[in-house]
């Protein structure tokens, strides 16, 4: 079994690897690359992996990752106000979502398609690559990820730069 431990930044691909976004979020799993291999993937938690992105195995060779077509939602509004309110309430649902030129996707879901078109959406079902925004602090990464994805790092840094205070024993 071939095992995939880390990015690759060059080298021309010896095969690729297609996964749903479910599982460019994960750091550890097995799957199965383009030429029938058996692969075990382990590289470091908290990097989420982008179509384009490139991964090198623990023999030096490069696997290219591409994202595989899944059922989505498409929506479109009226006006970029519209827009912008559905947005809004699939983020304060903590939905992952992928943002283009006046439209939205999201992960098909039964519920959140009835909220959205409640919101005046126009919602179709495709069949596309999802590649949702990385978050609003995915940008604050320093260079660790080529796609600039990272979960959960603000929180760490939040916390490491918050001035420690005592707690105080009640008397």
């Amino acid at each position: 079994m071939i095992e995939i431990t880390s990015r690759a930044t060059t080298g021309e691909p010896y095969t690729s690897l297609e996964l749903p976004f479910d599982l460019r979020q994960k750091s550890r799993f097995r799957a199965t690359l383009a030429n029938g291999e058996e692969a075990s993937v382990v590289l470091p938690r908290g990097e989420i992996l982008r179509g384009g992105d490139r991964l090198a195995t623990s023999d030096g060779r490069v696997i290219a990752v591409t994202a595989k077509p899944e059922r989505l939602l498409h929506a479109e509004c009226d006006s970029p106000h519209a827009l912008a309110r559905a947005a809004y309430h699939l983020g304060n649902r903590h939905v992952p979502v992928q943002v283009g030129e006046g439209w939205l996707r999201i992960a098909a879901d039964h519920v959140l398609e009835r909220m959205l078109v409640g919101l005046g959406a126009r919602v179709s079902a495709v069949e596309a690559a999802f590649e949702p925004e990385a978050g609003a602090y995915a940008g604050h990464s320093h260079g660790e990820s080529p796609s600039g994805a990272r979960i959960h790092e603000y929180v760490a840094v939040a916390r490491s730069n918050r001035p420690h205070t005592p707690k105080l024993n009640p008397t």
